[in-house]
């Protein structure tokens, strides 16, 4: 296996540690991620990112259960997206800027 990256990181006294940015950053993890690690017979550790289903997350499948049972028992309360809802949301928040790959401030770590 080619070195690609490398980062380290310390351990806490309560075994904790950071994982590096440019780690998260290779393999897209976020915050309450789960991290899988493999380690083969000469101590090496391989780590990666767990895959989730939403099935997986029981707030999130509970959720989407009841948008489910909702939409199946009143399909007259489904309303199209239109132009007006659009103008409505962008009064709300039209001003407001998003950066989806902006590194995060330091309130936010």
């Amino acid at each position: 296996m080619s070195k690609i990256l490398e980062a380290e990181s310390t351990l806490t006294d309560r075994y904790q540690t950071t994982i590096p940015e440019s780690i998260r950053r290779a393999l897209n993890l976020k915050k309450r991620d789960k991290i899988a690690y493999l380690i083969n017979g000469e101590g090496k550790v391989m780590l990666s990112r767990v895959c989730q289903d939403s099935e997986d997350d029981p707030v999130l499948g509970a959720f989407l259960g009841f948008l489910a049972h909702d939409i199946a028992a009143h399909p007259e309360r489904l309303q199209a997206f239109d132009a007006n809802l659009l103008n409505r949301l962008n009064d709300l928040v039209g001003d407001v800027e998003v950066g989806l790959d902006a590194p995060l401030s330091g309130d936010d770590e």
